[in-house]
């Protein structure tokens, strides 16, 4: 049986979006009772078969204007063949590795010390590239102390742990075993990134590509990043899942039409729930077969 998530993965794929969770229908086929459901005036019955041994999507839906016909619901372009997974997109931090907690108190301390007027700011920011911070945070009389706080943030950052999160590296070790590919998609810069690899010598080891900021021509949530990755390994959308943390993050992995795995180590797992297909807190329990579902 269909769960939420894959009902609302399929539809974004076919340029849908999931407005109402009309109705179900088990793999025998057999139609639940249906509940009438006032739509832009049309009063809509929908009904979902997953053919399991098939792995063969079918979709159709049922209007009451025509009770004696059904229509096949997926548009003509879209790929109802079961897809596999090529390649694993990951944000980093708050994905990759726990350093959300160690951010929390630099952009703290900065806040309170420019904005003092805002408590709390510092969950406001999270997910954001430093570019977006100081466009709207250190702009007009504060664009001078730019240079202050970058040079403070790049002391802090090669002064931080960089510690995976649980169950990450024998995910990273089943995803490639199946040849999937894997990269990092991250709004950090290089100077950032070479403060990961003096804490981490094997980083560059777990990944087939590392994309920076230097990388992309707009950044989250624009789609561009994952876009951009995905080309990198001449894969489809239908054949990425994107893995992230920020509002963001998760909006551009929507936006690049991938499948998305929500972490709740930025925010609640309910909070990111409208935009990923699953929320984990960390990696234990996920692989490859787990992984493979959700396109």
């Amino acid at each position: 049986m269909f769960l939420v998530g894959e009902i609302d993965n399929f539809l974004h794929r076919c340029g849908f979006k999931l407005q109402l969770v009309l109705s179900f229908v088990p793999a025998t086929g057999q139609e639940y009772q249906n509940e009438n459901i006032n739509g832009d005036n049309l009063m809509v019955h929908a009904f979902f078969i997953y053919l399991f041994r098939t792995q063969n999507y079918t979709k159709f839906v049922k209007t009451a204007n025509f009770s004696d016909k059904i229509i096949n619901f997926a548009p003509k372009n879209c790929n109802m063949q079961k897809k596999e997974l090529k390649a694993a997109l990951f944000d980093l931090d708050g994905v990759v590795f726990d350093t959300e907690p160690q951010y929390s108190i630099f952009w703290g301390m900065i806040c309170r010390e420019y904005h003092p007027e805002h408590p709390g700011l510092e969950n406001e920011i999270k997910g954001q590239t430093l570019m977006q911070i100081y466009d709207k945070w250190f702009s007009g009389p504060l664009e001078p102390e730019r240079e202050n706080i970058t040079r403070r943030l790049d002391e802090y950052e090669a002064s931080m742990h960089y510690d995976f999160i649980d169950g990450f590296l024998p995910l990273i070790a089943d995803l490639r075993s199946h040849g999937v590919k894997t990269a990092v998609v991250t709004s950090s810069n290089i100077p950032k990134m070479e403060s990961v690899y003096r804490y981490q010598p094997l980083f560059r080891s777990l990944f087939d590509a590392i994309l920076t900021s230097e990388d992309f021509a707009r950044s989250k949530p624009d789609p561009d990043c994952y876009q951009r990755a995905a080309q990198r390994f001449g894969a489809d959308p239908g054949e990425c899942i994107v893995f992230e943390d920020s509002f963001n993050g998760l909006r551009s992995g929507r936006a690049a039409q991938m499948a998305v795995v929500g972490l709740a180590t930025t925010n609640t797992a309910e909070q990111i729930a409208p935009y990923s297909d699953i929320q984990i807190a960390d990696y234990r329990g996920m692989g490859y077969d787990v992984l493979q579902k959700l396109l």
